[in-house]
């Protein structure tokens, strides 16, 4: 997801470039301010709270806030991100906002700061005043405002640039120039952004071939925990021995084996342009384990890829792998099977349901020939790419 913070004084122009910002790159609105003055507007409990407050030019209480923040955010859910005007705006509204966008699986791409001399925001406010009609639009309650910008939000951005995602950007000129300006920012953001993809689909789906020219066409780490473990078994290494028995069977691996091979993988390619990750997770445990990975790496999952293919279509499949060089030790006897099978149906599927929850799942058909599957993969992924973007 896109998720942006727009920082700035008061009449820095947040509200004007936000306009276009939301339109370009499909984001839900959330300003604080606006959200407040509809509720004094309908004179609910929220907003008789408040109106005092905004008034004096005062900043509303941090329970308000998050009240009407979390009920906005969590009711857009057919958009790429979010962009927050005017929140946060102190240090601990920083560490709220990290809290709420946590609960939605992912976190602020940016902080994009206007800025503008305190002169110029004050000419912009008196002038404003003219038309806006609000009652904080004075030369007194102008100046309050200012104050508490300078006091209280400015050491904001000192959080944001302990994280690397503070970005100062000039507010001067037209507002075309300032948006170019922007945009430019969000670009470039978004370039050091990891991609992160899970491609799920029932035994016998055609995971492995599909993901591998994936992850070579869009230059991603491939990583399948299978593969990994059938090499452990292959050297002979202490990880490689304890799996080899759940291998057999085609029995999950235990977590605590899984997590040290992925933490190897991941470790060596630590310069990767994001994962492309088959087979992993395949429990929710694991998807709870794949967070915390990519969360080290300040990063998420961007999409998750599930290649449908009718019940007998694959025990058809299952079934002449069995006759390749290609085989797998758990495809020639039908118990194994239909095991693995019932496993992803009783154990995986709530993995997919979990990131269906959460917007973040695309379903490709998994009938005909490779090229077929994988032109249908590549139209998906690459519209993934762009919402998480």
């Amino acid at each position: 997801m896109l998720n942006i913070a727009l920082f700035g004084a008061p009449g820095a122009g947040k509200g004007t470039q936000s306009e276009k910002l939301i339109k370009d790159h499909n984001l839900a609105y959330i300003a604080t301010g606006d959200i407040l003055r509809r509720e004094i507007q309908e004179g609910s409990d929220l907003g008789r709270k408040a109106k005092s407050i905004i008034d004096e030019g005062g900043l509303v209480s941090d329970e308000i806030i998050v009240q009407i923040i979390e009920k906005n955010i969590t009711t857009n859910t057919d958009v790429n991100g979010f962009l927050f005007d005017g929140f946060p705006r102190t240090y601990v509204q920083a560490y709220i906002l990290e809290g709420l966008l946590l609960k939605l699986n992912t976190e602020l791409t940016c902080m994009l700061s206007l800025e503008i001399t305190e002169e110029e925001a004050i000419e912009r406010l008196l002038e404003r005043a003219k038309t806006s009609g609000r009652s904080d639009d004075n030369l007194k309650v102008i100046k309050n405002r200012l104050k508490e910008y300078r006091n209280k939000t400015l050491p904001v951005a000192n959080f944001y640039k302990d994280k690397n995602i503070f970005m100062p950007i000039n507010g001067m000129g037209t507002i075309k120039d300032v948006y170019g300006r922007l945009n430019d920012a969000i670009e470039h953001t978004l370039k050091k952004a990891l991609l992160n993809v899970v491609i799920f689909g029932h035994p016998g789906a055609g995971k492995g071939t599909q993901a591998q020219m994936l992850a070579k066409k869009y230059n991603l780490t491939y990583i399948s925990t299978g593969d990994m473990l059938r090499q452990e078994i292959n050297k002979g290494t202490d990880l490689g021995k304890k799996a080899a028995a759940y291998l057999k069977t085609g029995a999950i691996v235990p977590d605590e084996i899984v997590i040290r091979i992925l933490e190897t993988k991941i470790k060596k390619n630590q310069k990767s342009k994001g994962y492309l990750f088959n087979g992993f997770p395949r429990t929710m445990v694991q998807a709870y384990i794949l967070e915390g990975l990519l969360l080290k790496l300040n990063s998420s999952i961007s999409c998750m890829i599930e290649i449908k293919v009718p019940m007998l279509e694959l025990f058809r499949r299952l079934s002449s792998r069995a006759k390749t060089e290609s085989k797998k030790s758990y495809d020639t006897e039908t118990e194994a099977i239909v095991k693995r099978l019932e496993d992803y149906e009783n154990i995986t599927v709530p993995v997919a349901d979990y990131y269906r929850s959460q917007s973040r799942v695309f379903t490709v058909d998994g009938m005909g020939n490779k090229d077929e599957i994988f032109l249908r993969l590549s139209e998906h992924i690459e519209s993934a790419f762009k919402r998480a973007r």
